[in-house]
């Protein structure tokens, strides 16, 4: 256990202190952890931080760098400097504490190191087991890469998939950076054997179908365990009419007046009486309604008439026109959640406003389904039954709850993001906008998965919603490379830069290569213009009937 650097004493505030390193190799880099120790109740501990500043106190002189072709360490040999002390930095270290197994957190013993006392580089077996709550491969596990600043695979990092299916998670990356695949990583672990969890993933690009894979790939097979991966693609998908409230009727309409809104809010009670009811008779509901407000020669009646016809034209247009929304077919509960099983919803080719109402329809459903299990109104049986927790990953969910804009499913995700937990309903929001996304939604998410950002807009938002980053990791945000990811929360015991894992299953969210598609049409149409030119020429006898004689092409 060797030093690299010796502390020199406390920094800007009570949790920072400064150490004085030559580090010739570049081994303290932003972001590593280090460590010192300490008496703390009369046992040693070593009290862990993270390095959050380097600055340079001692270099070579300027006059040594001014020939680009002779090195400044030659000039110092001829002139006899020293050149083993050419390079000192004061590096600045956030205190994260010692390890408590039994809290399962860091404890930060408030002793300040002592001047002069040695810091060391904290070694791979310390961090795997401190950083990570969980180990890789045990239950409750999500191995999904290994920290940044040492080899890959050295320092494992390992999420706690009860941490983020408790509390809810948010992967939040600009384009390009690795989000898809990275949500990739965590369905794969989740769906491992060690896991097998019961998902439903919102895939509004269908991005996901690959994770078909799993059903045939050893990894994920343990004994009779095989998972299952269930696609509902955009034709299959089914909204039965009697399921959407009033707020989706009015969402999915065209604009109303205020005497349609009247009527619509009326014809929707009278046709809730009945358990189940299909488009037709809530058409019917729309007349009766109409009826139960005419007098006898009301000079009104003309105005009404036109209200009730505009009002039924609007419900035809939405609902009869589309194949999703059906009066007798609907997605059962138990068929889209069982656990061992990812279903995948393609919303890619439906109209922005009807997905927003069928993610607004299904999270609403598996949540009263989930409350009314957990009293005990539900029993087996039922297709509403659902005794095990669920967890729910939407991709683009700033489409679901926008921050400056009124959508249909912003109110549910609220609320299951606020008191899901209780009843075992976990959300997973992924987003390239997080300056799009409501601040209120974001905020609940209590694991964060961060990628490259470079937007300052959104830079401010992740600022202000997430607690749990401190603002020197905010700062590498534009410097992530793809697949590097900032993660914080309740799902790790403190933020790490991590590198993401491979995934075992292909990726199913390739970026299109347009030069490539360009130069295969070229070359395949070369090749079917060569194809015709070799042909040979076939002489085809044509009849002509013209004095029936045979004529020849």
């Amino acid at each position: 256990m060797t030093a690299v650097g010796t502390v020199k004493g406390p920094g800007e505030t009570p949790n920072e202190y400064l150490f004085i390193a030559p580090d010739p190799e570049r081994r303290v880099k932003h972001g590593e952890f280090v460590y010192y120790l300490a008496a703390v109740d009369g046992v040693e501990r070593a009290i862990l931080g993270r390095v959050t500043g380097r600055r340079p106190v001692k270099l070579f002189p300027d006059s040594f760098l001014a020939d680009p072709s002779v090195p400044p360490a030659s000039v110092a040999a001829l002139l006899g400097y020293e050149s083993d002390a050419t390079e000192l930095f004061e590096i600045t270290v956030t205190v994260l504490g010692y390890h408590s197994p039994q809290l399962g957190d860091f404890i930060n013993p408030r002793v300040p190191p002592v001047n002069g006392a040695p810091v060391y580089i904290a070694s791979d077996a310390l961090l795997t087991e401190v950083l990570s709550k969980r180990r890789r491969g045990e239950r409750g596990s999500a191995y999904i890469g290994s920290l940044l600043s040492r080899p890959e695979g050295a320092a494992p990092i390992v999420l706690d998939v009860r941490g983020f299916t408790g509390t809810h998670l948010a992967v939040i990356a600009s384009t390009g950076s690795g989000k898809s695949y990275l949500a990739g990583v965590l369905l794969e672990e989740l769906m491992a054997p060690y896991n097998r969890a019961a998902v439903l993933v919102i895939d509004p690009h269908g991005e996901y179908g690959t994770l078909q894979e799993m059903m045939n790939l050893r990894e994920f097979s343990e004994g009779d365990y095989k998972p299952r991966v269930r696609i509902f693609r955009p034709d299959q998908l089914r909204v039965r009419i009697d399921t959407l409230t009033l707020a989706d009727l009015h969402y999915l309409l065209p604009p109303l007046t205020d005497k349609q809104y009247y009527q619509l809010r009326r014809a929707y009670q009278m046709a809730q009486r009945r358990k189940h009811y299909t488009l037709e008779q809530l058409l019917q509901a729309v007349r009766e309604a109409a009826d139960s407000k005419k007098a006898p020669q009301n000079f009104e009646e003309e105005e009404e008439d036109v209200t009730t016809m505009g009002l039924l034209w609007r419900l035809n247009g939405a609902l009869r026109n589309s194949h999703i929304f059906h009066d007798f077919e609907n997605l059962e509960l138990n068929e889209l959640f069982r656990p061992g099983q990812c279903t995948i919803i393609q919303l890619n080719e439906i109209d922005r406003r009807e997905q927003q109402v069928i993610v607004a329809t299904l999270l609403r459903r598996v949540y009263q389904a989930r409350m009314d299990t957990a009293k005990g109104k539900l029993e087996r049986g039922d297709p509403s039954h659902l005794p095990y927790p669920v967890f729910c990953l939407l991709e683009e969910a700033h489409n679901y709850a926008p921050a400056n804009a009124d959508a249909v499913s912003s109110d549910v995700l609220k609320t299951i993001l606020s008191e899901g937990r209780k009843f075992g309903v976990g959300i997973g929001l992924i987003t390239q906008r997080p300056g799009k996304l409501d601040s209120d939604v974001l905020s609940q998410c209590m694991t964060q998965c961060i990628m490259r950002i470079t937007n300052p807009i959104d830079q401010n938002r992740i600022a202000e919603s997430v607690e749990s980053v401190g603002r020197d990791l905010l700062k590498e945000l534009p410097s992530l490379s793809k697949g590097q990811v900032i993660v914080s929360g309740a799902s790790v015991n403190t933020p790490v830069l991590v590198r993401v894992r491979r995934r075992i299953t292909q990726h199913g969210g390739q970026d299109l290569d347009a030069p490539a598609e360009w130069l295969k049409w070229f070359e395949e149409d070369r090749l079917a213009a060569e194809e015709r030119a070799a042909a040979p020429i076939v002489d085809k006898k044509i009849n002509y009937e013209d004095d029936g004689d045979v004529l020849w092409a």
